[in-house]
């Protein structure tokens, strides 16, 4: 081949390269001009929704990402909020002496109460950011920014500084909905995080330590993170791109300006810090946009979230649980505990199913599947794939509104009675006695024996097995009494052990597997 030909082939190489990249950019253009409203119960948000999936190619950004972050650093707006708490004031103990009261003035004033005891009032401050979502004002922000606050004041970037009012707020996902009254706004258009991958690059922009708004740049390094306790529902988007004191509520930007994420906390150290709370690490989480938005809906439109509730108590099935419950595969949801007379119990869910689908999308754990229920209305029906007794069967439930939260008391007691072998060997248990159940605030219908000790150096307490723990199942067989928990174990033999134990700590069952030793 001769170096004319070779010319040839390079110039035609070009010619097609430079074809697309302008049919992409046609392309991205397009997209990036469809945005719509969101309609939300009576509210009608003029929300600008972005379907934008055309990646940006970054020699766009050859001289860096002013592009990008000029249109969104008006958006974002320094929060600090207020609140009064009461402390009350503590005396030195000879105060109480009659003999120091002559000197210092002691005694009670008109109401009886101790002069130097009442409690003294002191107001804390609270510093974050919020991104403005609507020209008319809407601010999404997080919800430990004003939670409890008295007072709460906006600083755009313009310097004009406004009051704020809270439209509502859920502490579930820390979201927060704020609203000023001011037009013409500066807003940022709302991505889609669903899209988002492990490696795209982000920029996060707040009011770190209060100095002004801060831009910081990083990638994607997961989606999908939960199991952080730092929510109640929690899949978090994490990134390093540097987040510090004074980011939490700002905004998680792609390369298109697009808002993709709330952020709102860092991993500081070996502690999640809530609100960036310590040094950066290099570990921060944000509120996926889809559902922040999500809550922001409800928020406005009902003043306060919704949530579907099925009644039962879920728990991750791991590779161990996975093979005691005959699946191929770890993933999918086990079920360890049903409400009586709540939906899944109305649906004939029971202890022991797997629940593997909702609604035909795949259930990875159960905080898959508390997120896909609590995004379904009260009163829809959700469709379960579950496995039960190795079989692969589909159920209906009509889905009630999330109850208020109940709080179990973790308190027990017991003696040592009967002693364990084979797989549960160093295990004591006593009879569950009415008695004892009443006493521990088990609740209603708990069956089960009592582990009274448990041999530190044994299998079960590798497998997280405790004393004050109940044991209601041996290998999916009902454990009513010593008797019935004595065959079980008994018949188990040598081999790995399914017990589904209730834990008073956790205010829930839970299957473990015990390897024998």
């Amino acid at each position: 081949m001769n170096g004319s030909h070779i010319q040839v082939r390079r110039w035609v190489a070009t010619v097609v390269v430079l074809a697309a990249l302008i049919g992409g950019g046609f392309l991205a253009s397009g997209l990036r001009h469809w945005s719509g409203r969101e309609t939300v119960g009576a509210e009608t948000l003029p929300v600008t929704m972005e379907r934008n999936a055309v990646p940006v190619p970054l020699s766009t950004f050859s001289n860096g990402f002013a592009s990008v972050l000029k249109p969104v650093l008006p958006a974002v707006v320094n929060i600090h909020s207020s609140k009064v708490v009461k402390q009350r004031q503590e005396t030195m103990p000879f105060f109480n002496d009659p003999f120091f009261q002559q000197f210092f003035g002691g005694g009670d004033d008109q109401d009886g109460q101790s002069r130097r005891s009442q409690p003294r009032s002191q107001r804390e401050t609270s510093l974050g950011s919020g991104v403005i979502i609507t020209q008319d004002g809407t601010i999404l922000t997080n919800n430990h920014v004003v939670d409890g606050a008295t007072d709460i004041k906006v600083d755009l970037a313009d310097k004009r500084e406004f009051t704020a009012k809270v439209v509502g707020t859920d502490a579930k996902t820390d979201v927060a909905v704020l609203k000023i009254n001011a037009d013409n706004l500066p807003t940022l258009k709302l991505g889609d995080s669903a899209s988002l991958q492990v490696g795209d690059i982000v920029l996060a922009v707040g009011d770190p330590y209060g100095i002004g708004e801060t831009a910081t740049m990083g990638i994607v390094s997961a989606t999908g993170r939960s199991g952080l306790d730092i929510e109640g529902y929690e899949d978090f988007i994490q990134t390093d791109a540097p987040i510090n004191p004074g980011n939490s509520g700002g905004a998680l930007v792609d390369l298109h300006g697009d808002l993709i994420g709330i952020n709102t906390a860092i991993l500081s150290g070996n502690e999640s810090g809530i609100g960036g709370e310590g040094g950066n690490q290099g570990i921060g989480f944000a509120i996926p946009i889809n559902m922040a938005r999500s809550v922001m809906d409800q928020l406005v439109g009902h003043g306060k979230v919704l949530r579907g509730y099925l009644g039962l108590v879920p728990q991750d099935v791991d590779a161990s649980l996975a093979k005691q419950f005959g699946l191929n595969q770890a993933g999918g949801a086990v079920v360890t505990q049903v409400q009586p007379n709540d939906p899944a119990a109305k649906a004939g869910i029971r202890a022991g199913d797997v629940i593997l689908k909702v609604n035909g999308q795949t259930i990875n754990s159960a905080n898959d599947l508390r997120l896909r229920i609590s995004q379904s209305a009260p009163g829809s029906t959700a469709k379960l794939t579950i496995q039960r007794d190795g079989k692969i069967q589909d159920v209906e439930v009509m889905l009630k509104e999330y109850p208020a939260d109940e709080t179990a008391d973790n308190s027990t007691a017991a003696p040592q009675t009967e002693s364990s072998s084979g797989g549960l060997k160093g295990v004591q248990v006593q009879a569950l006695t009415s008695d004892l159940s009443s006493r521990m605030k088990l609740p209603a219908g708990t069956s089960g024996v009592l582990v009274t000790s448990v041999d530190p150096d044994s299998a079960a307490a590798a497998a997280n097995l405790d004393r004050g723990c109940v044991i209601q199942e041996v290998n999916h067989k009902p454990v009513t009494s010593i008797e019935s928990y004595r065959q079980a174990i008994t018949a188990a033999g040598n081999q790995p052990v399914l017990l589904l134990v209730y834990f008073p700590d956790r205010g829930g069952p839970a299957y473990i597997v015990v390897q024998p030793e």
